[in-house]
């Protein structure tokens, strides 16, 4: 069972005028995020084996550990033996009818028997009333074999509902990993009791990190979705530039985050804007960021 969610980290500070003395200054300043899933649970049980650790590179689809499926196994073994048992029932039932409809076969040649015998004057209308009697008879109880044996064949049916079940619990029980990621957070460990729903790690893409700035009001009309822009990152005593490009801008304005520590800052409102980074490696969540428009 999987749980997304944007985890930010709001450090954000919001584009200022140049300063008297020509000084540079960014556009805007943000905090980098990724977009984390957490891997929970989808059965109870104790995990006997998970494999994995806090910062490893995780492939899609790769199979990282199992929770205990004894209990399932042996509720597949029950089911399995009820099902050949009602398997048996239905053949005794089944062979029950094949001896009642190789009856009426026999009762069906002689009823065509008697009838060109009366075409021929050589039979009697008793002689076949008493065939049509032993037809009836023999249909009625073909019927109540058949009534009998239906409870069987939907008993069998519900068991295979059952089997169903139990083999996607099974499934289930098995840790695949849904995504390409690292894993940034372990929750749960080997030989714990875990149960449907519980966390049992968090991972996210760091290869495609999201820079997220607030911008004014005067601002937006100088940007775009799509548009290009010029993203730096402290690197020792320089900067290093990454290419970002705006994915997505908030329809809504909010007030600056309190983070922001001026009371003029504090209430001006402000619109949230995302920049798609590729990681080379370098950039952490959480990590500041200046975002630079092309002049």
């Amino acid at each position: 069972m999987k749980y997304v969610k944007n985890t930010t980290i709001l450090s954000i500070f919001i584009l200022m005028i140049a300063c008297s003395d020509g000084t540079e200054k960014a556009d805007g300043y943000g905090n980098f995020e990724a977009t984390e899933t957490i891997i929970s649970s989808e059965t109870n049980g104790k995990i006997m084996q998970f494999n994995i650790e806090e910062g490893s590179m995780l492939i899609e689809n790769t199979f990282i550990g199992y929770i205990d499926t004894v209990q399932l196994s042996l509720k597949r073994d029950q089911l399995l033996i009820s099902k050949k048992i009602l398997a048996s029932k239905s053949i005794s039932v089944l062979s029950q009818i094949a001896v009642l409809e190789a009856k009426l076969q026999s009762l069906n040649i002689a009823k065509t028997r008697i009838e060109n015998l009366l075409k021929d004057n050589a039979g009697t209308q008793k002689q076949l009333d008493e065939v049509d009697g032993e037809i009836n008879i023999v249909k009625q109880q073909i019927k109540s074999i058949e009534f009998q044996n239906l409870p069987i064949l939907n008993e069998s049916k519900n068991i295979d509902i059952q089997l169903n079940q139990v083999h996607h619990y099974i499934l289930k029980s098995k840790i695949i990993n849904p995504q390409n990621g690292t894993v940034i957070a372990k929750y749960a460990e080997p030989n714990e009791i875990t149960s449907f729903g519980k966390p049992l790690y968090k991972i996210a893409d760091l290869n495609a990190m999201k820079l997220r700035v607030y911008l004014s009001e005067k601002q937006l009309s100088k940007i775009q979705i799509g548009q290009k822009v010029t993203i730096k990152i402290d690197d020792g005593s320089s900067m290093k530039s990454y290419d970002g490009k705006i994915i997505w801008i908030a329809s809504e304005a909010e007030f600056t985050p309190k983070i922001i520590q001026t009371k003029e800052e504090r209430v001006r409102l402000v619109y949230a804007v995302k920049i798609a980074v590729i990681n080379d490696g370098s950039i952490k969540i959480g990590m500041p960021a200046e975002m630079w428009m092309s002049n």
